[in-house]
């Protein structure tokens, strides 16, 4: 089974939106790689100035070999991450293939917006950018899940976010071990 998930990082990354899914679906048996988008450098830095060493280089990345690829939000990540053309070619190329699927959270679907990759996806998002989206396709809610794209409000619902990707790509029992052993039930 392929269950590769590619968390994509570059400086100003929102530390707990990248890092509650990578917990949550690396607790679900997942091979999730958190990766750098910074040319010839793993060390990357989040908006809260946490430093941390990806596992791998965006150039490492064979583009269709993965499940899932992840979009964090946080200032000025998400806005490096939507103009960097190598995360926005693996994104539309997960987001076409509906065995595949596209996460993103808070600023994260600005991605897909200004790059005219949203279509009729209904999908949420940081309220400050939702009118950056391109779409009429907004709903307040806290994770929105539609066929293959699943997004989420902001950092507060980072851990909901996390169990909601998961939940494309494991079973139930393997759900409901990960929130047991997490105190969550």
């Amino acid at each position: 089974m392929n269950n590769k998930v590619y968390v994509m990082l570059t400086n100003g990354f929102e530390l707990i939106e990248a890092m509650a899914p990578v917990d949550i679906l690396r607790r679900a048996g997942l091979d999730v790689f958190t990766v750098s988008t910074l040319e010839n450098n793993l060390e990357v830095e989040s908006a809260q100035k946490v430093k941390i060493t990806a596992d791998i280089n965006i150039s490492d990345i064979n583009i269709g070999e993965g499940i899932m690829v992840v979009i964090p939000g946080g200032f000025p990540g998400y806005v490096n991450l939507r103009k960097d053309s190598k995360v926005v070619e693996i994104v539309e190329t997960y987001l076409k293939n509906n065995k595949k699927f596209v996460g993103a959270i808070c600023g994260g679907p600005t991605l897909l917006g200004l790059n005219n990759l949203i279509g009729d996806y209904k999908f949420t998002c940081h309220s400050s950018v939702k009118d950056e989206m391109n779409s009429e396709n907004y709903v307040h809610q806290d994770v929105v899940i539609d066929r293959n794209l699943i997004t989420s409000i902001g950092a507060g619902k980072s851990i909901e976010f996390g169990f909601a990707l998961a939940e494309k790509l494991v079973s139930k029992d393997t759900i409901e071990k990960v929130k047991i052993g997490m105190e969550l039930l």
